[in-house]
């Protein structure tokens, strides 16, 4: 197979290769031109060559480092167990009287983390008056439950401070509900440790009605587990009035429910320890736990520098040992050489970022047959590239769900973007192998929260789009607040704004769109650099592949 061979250029977050090649590697055009691009990027001198790309590569080169800094660093935090020079984080969930509190103080005296707990974010709120504290003083004046959103925001904020960042956090009885998890997620906010407090109701409901107050100190006290030091005390303590036996079992139902309606969020990190014993015996075990988790995030700090350094060595040599870009792209059909060595190189890197616990990822290839504004645009090798992605999670014993958005819009004004037009016909009559896996393994699905199945275990989207008076992300959103911490892959989509008359993409809710859009985390992607204003010929390639930075590859 001819290949693209790449100059050497000194851009600090793009790895470019050596121009020396041998017989094998036979470029597309013998002239070195002085303009050349692709539809957006720009100008960067090249002083061994001459050669400039137009004027929009120094954006791109912006807009490179900014994905790469961002990844090694904002989206590494949602991993439960990753390779990060990052504080611990903790959440810490327990019925009343469970000894929550006291375990928390333990937990920041040894390990100095941010102690965030939302009742004591609730009064410093109401107490300066900001417009959160105020929002949140109308629903209770009223004796309504301060909402989910406003807590959330408490919470977030609170986050976001630089001791919190610096420290690490420990999350005291939050997140409380279904939607506060969610809430928490959509924001990449997720613990390294989910820490329950496990306690028999019979021995709660005891330490509960057997609580006592001392209205002069604040002092707790229990009647038989810890009494008062002297008479005086014992004569003035009182019982808080929520820690009647009703109240208790009332209050112990709510958080039952609540803590089985999260647990799956955080299943997968939780550790659950018996409290019914000496505050000391359960201190000593989350000690044990968290001082794990600390090992386990230095052991995994050590491999990654290892990892860096034999990525940079890898990539040192990589115009040796790396068979390069193919050339006859220009060539329509593209050969099944061509077009399986990049379903390759596609699904290397997706498996490479859902292994390492991304959730929302999107692919970005324009291979002239992938590329929907050429007249060589083939829906077929788009169909082959998601039946190659769809079958090895399929093989992985993955259930997967390929969803193809459906017709958009009413009565005269219904339709679907001419790019995906009949595309589910064609993954229906595919071939998907000797061994059932359509109907089994894989299905086939449209977009929407509805689709979502508790089977289900990765979502492939095809190509998702706006259409002109039409917006997808509503029912994208809906699928991924469905789907929660399941494997989301877009294929190509193209969710940037279309003028609509009806009003439906204008600037109101611009902000909230681009926001839901940014979620996704590029894990591959393939550009052509052409001549200015042309597509023809190819010039050479933009690409990245996760975890790796950009390359560039020019003739």
């Amino acid at each position: 197979m001819a290949m693209i061979a790449s100059v050497t250029m000194n851009f600090p977050h793009i790895s470019t290769h050596n121009n020396s090649f041998n017989q094998a590697f036979s470029p597309i055009c013998t002239n070195n031109p002085s303009n050349f691009s692709s539809s957006s990027f720009s100008s960067i001198p090249i002083s061994s060559n001459s050669i400039r790309l137009s004027s929009s590569i120094a954006y791109s080169e912006q807009l490179i480092a900014s994905h790469n800094v961002n990844r090694r660093t904002k989206n590494h935090k949602i991993k439960v167990i990753s390779a990060r020079s990052e504080p611990l984080k903790v959440m810490i969930s327990g019925a009343p009287a469970s000894g929550k509190g006291t375990q928390c103080e333990l937990i920041v005296q040894k390990f100095g983390l941010v102690h965030i707990s939302t009742g004591d974010l609730l009064r410093a709120e109401l107490s300066a008056g900001t417009d959160i504290g105020n929002k949140a003083k109308e629903y209770m004046n009223t004796g309504r439950l301060v909402p989910d959103e406003i807590v959330t925001a408490m919470v977030t904020t609170r986050l976001s401070k630089e001791d919190a960042k610096e420290k690490g956090w420990l999350l005291d009885g939050y997140p409380r509900t279904v939607a506060q998890a969610e809430s928490l997620e959509r924001l990449n906010i997720r613990p390294d440790i989910y820490i329950v407090l496990d306690v028999p109701d019979a021995i709660l409901i005891d330490r509960c009605v057997g609580r006592r107050l001392d209205p002069l100190t604040g002092k707790i006290y229990h009647v038989t587990n810890f009494p008062p030091e002297t008479e005086d005390i014992k004569a003035r303590l009182i019982t808080r009035p929520d820690d009647t036996e009703e109240k208790v079992k009332s209050r112990l139902q709510i958080y039952k429910q609540n803590a089985e309606a999260i647990l799956p969020v955080y299943s997968d990190i939780m550790n659950k320890i018996d409290g019914n014993r000496s505050k000391d015996s359960v201190f000593a075990e989350i000690d044990s736990l968290l001082s794990r988790v600390q090992k386990e995030e230095q052991d995994a700090r050590k491999s990654e520098e290892s990892a860096i350094s034999s990525t940079r060595a890898d990539m040192a040599s990589l115009s040796k040992d790396w068979r390069g870009i193919p050339t006859r792209l220009n060539n329509i059909p593209h050969s099944r050489e061509i077009r399986e060595y990049f379903y390759t190189d596609v699904l290397q890197a997706t498996q490479r970022a859902v292994n390492d616990g991304k959730t929302r990822l999107k692919i970005e290839i324009n291979i002239p047959e992938l590329n929907p504004s050429m007249d060589v645009y083939r829906i077929g090798t788009l169909m082959e590239l998601i039946s190659v992605l769809a079958l090895s999670f399929a093989d992985d014993g993955k259930r997967v769900k390929v969803c193809v958005q459906g017709s958009m819009g009413e009565g005269a004004l219904a339709g679907m973007p001419l790019q995906l037009a009949g595309s589910r016909k064609i993954l229906e009559y595919m071939d998907w192998g000797d061994y059932g896996a359509l109907g089994n393994f894989v299905n086939i699905g449209s977009i929407g929260g509805k689709e979502v199945e508790k089977q289900d275990d990765v979502f492939i989207l095809v190509a998702p789009q706006n259409a002109v008076g039409n917006c997808i992300i509503d029912d994208m959103r809906a699928m991924t607040d469905a789907a929660g911490n399941r494997p989301i892959i877009l294929v190509n989509p193209k969710l940037k704004d279309l003028p609509a008359s009806s009003g439906i993409m204008q600037t109101m809710g611009r902000d909230k769109r681009l926001e839901y859009a940014a979620l996704f985390e590029i894990c591959y992607q393939f550009r052509l650099l052409y001549y200015a204003g042309t597509q023809y010929p190819i010039m050479g390639a933009l690409r990245m592949s996760y975890p790796y930075p950009y390359d560039k590859f020019l003739l």
